[in-house]
């Protein structure tokens, strides 16, 4: 089959063909219910035309051979008015995000992930107590799925936002649930995801919390002398100073962004300190100001405030 693959796609130069082993994108086989290999897929405008399993090469070539006149009598039509189109998606995420204070873009439902990072998500957020979030399923709408990248220049799902702002995706979010933050951020910016959790969630935490689990080292509870100087020269080592996730350039999550943007929009110049790079860092730092979350700005080694 890879040669009568071969043939198609040079007969066939505007049809993109591509391979996948099934084995290894467990959410591409649950997505298609490919149950056996070979198995084509073939889409057009992201969605699924037809499908065929088994090595049949005259009904893979007669497929293709369709679905490329089909393509042939489309394009006219589907050039009419693409920016309406591509402004209505990104008005659906704005509203989305706005108009609700927990929404996760992930591969399916949060009753039943299509992947093993969509499902960590979710997991996170019931075990930090957020009964009443959205959850979006990216594979149900292709132009959503393919706009929220850029809109959220965040290449990879799952994506969580929290009051309108990115967070991240699920190393992120499991970073943030395994140090408190994730809790700490949800009551600070969606305080109403936490106040409807259902009783049956409720009932199942205390099982979760007894199962064993892997997690982070204790956070620090007292800082030494030495960690205090340490702090107190990191926070003066520009006249502004941003701690943040990631860097202004790659900031890591959405609060980050906005306020690294916000310093650069007024012309001010700031230094930044990645604390994803230094757990010590990342948990002292809370101690020393006093403040549970980030991104921290300090003006003259003192602190300013968050997002």
């Amino acid at each position: 089959m890879a040669q009568v693959l071969e043939a198609l796609a040079q007969q066939y130069s505007d049809i993109s063909f591509l391979k996948i082993e099934a084995e290894e994108v467990d959410d591409v086989t649950e997505r298609f219910h490919v149950t056996t290999v070979p198995h084509f897929v073939l889409l057009q405008a992201g969605k699924v035309i037809d499908q065929l399993e088994g090595a049949d090469a005259p009904a893979l070539t007669a497929k293709v051979a369709k679905l490329a006149a089909s393509a042939a009598t489309t394009p006219a039509a589907a050039a009419t008015a693409p920016a309406p189109q591509q402004a209505d998606v990104v008005s659906r995420i704005k509203s989305l995000v706005n108009n609700h204070q927990v929404v996760l873009f992930m591969k399916g439902s949060a009753a039943q992930p299509y992947c093993g990072f969509s499902r960590k998500v979710v997991d996170a957020l019931k075990d930090a107590g957020a009964g009443n979030f959205v959850d979006v399923d990216i594979f149900k709408d292709e132009e959503l799925r393919q706009k929220l990248k850029e809109f959220s220049n965040w290449p990879t799902y799952p994506q969580l936002y929290v009051g309108g702002e990115l967070v991240g995706g699920c190393d992120i979010v499991m970073e943030m649930a395994q140090s408190g933050e994730l809790r700490q951020l949800l009551q600070e910016k969606a305080p109403q995801a936490l106040k409807a959790a259902p009783q049956q969630q409720q009932q199942q935490v205390p099982a979760a919390a007894a199962a064993p689990k892997q997690s982070a080292p204790a956070a620090p509870t007292e800082l030494t002398a030495e960690q205090k100087e340490q702090l107190r020269k990191l926070a003066q080592q520009q006249p502004v100073m941003l701690f943040m996730k990631g860097s202004p350039e790659a900031p890591r999550c959405g609060f980050s962004r906005k306020v690294a943007e916000a310093l650069s929009s007024e012309g001010i110049s700031f230094g930044s300190f990645d604390i994803l790079s230094d757990e010590s860092v990342r948990q002292g730092l809370k101690l020393y100001s006093q403040w549970p979350t980030y991104p921290q700005v300090y003006v003259q080694g003192e602190l300013l405030g968050g997002c």
